[in-house]
């Protein structure tokens, strides 16, 4: 199996996660876009500031598919 073409999708799959956690906190299509460009970055400031935690890393999601 191509390991390759894995990386990708995971890469792509968290940057539309990162997009998620921007559009629940935010609102904004500024910030979604400017957080798109740097989603990386974003998604460890996230993590690092508690955003994150008590379960909100699975609320988020779900909140998108009721």
């Amino acid at each position: 199996m191509d390991k390759k073409g894995s990386g990708g999708l995971v890469y792509f799959l968290l940057g539309i996660y990162t997009l998620m956690i921007s559009w629940h906190y935010n609102h904004s299509i500024i910030l979604l876009i400017i957080h798109y460009i740097f989603w990386p970055i974003y998604l460890v400031y996230e993590l690092l500031t508690g955003h994150l935690s008590h379960d909100m890393w699975k609320i988020i999601p779900e909140s998108y598919f009721k």
